[in-house]
């Protein structure tokens, strides 16, 4: 190829370039934080750490291990949601720790088996306890030490 032909062929692509860089600068992009009237919510904040710096050891574990799937933003409550009152795990009242470390280590559903190369005996013990920190409704249909 020529060296006419070069600069010729870079002088076009570069040109394409330019002639496509403009036709991408037209109005703004909304902004996401405010929804379309009739659309959807706005997505919550992600849960991290540093969004709850006082947290305990099994909050912590959980929001390192599980909230990926199991908080607002996370796909593990999708179906769930459905069935379920309250879907989110941290806001259940039903989940005793056995439970919970049978049902990650098992799989439940769609959720898969969580070996304990992924999450530790101890770490998974945290989780469980953290997530099993409200007592179960009793039979009349109040809190442990609650009023009746």
């Amino acid at each position: 190829m020529s060296t006419l032909s070069k600069s010729a062929l870079t002088g076009a692509c570069t040109a394409v370039l330019i002639a496509a860089a403009a036709c991408g600068s037209g109005a703004p992009a909304q902004d996401a934080k405010e929804a379309p009237q009739g659309g959807p919510p706005p997505m919550p904040a992600p849960i991290t750490l540093s969004s709850r710096p006082d947290a305990g050891p099994g909050e912590k574990r959980f929001i390192e291990k599980c909230v990926m799937c199991h908080g607002p933003n996370g796909m593990g409550t999708g179906l769930l949601a459905r069935r379920m009152d309250v879907a989110l795990l941290e806001e259940r009242e039903d989940l005793p720790a056995d439970y919970v470390i049978q049902a990650a280590r098992m799989g439940i559903g769609n959720m898969p088996a969580i070996p304990r190369g992924e999450v530790s005996d101890a770490d998974m013990q945290q989780i469980a306890d953290y997530l099993a920190r409200k007592p179960p409704r009793d039979m009349g249909g109040t809190l442990e030490g609650e009023a009746r």
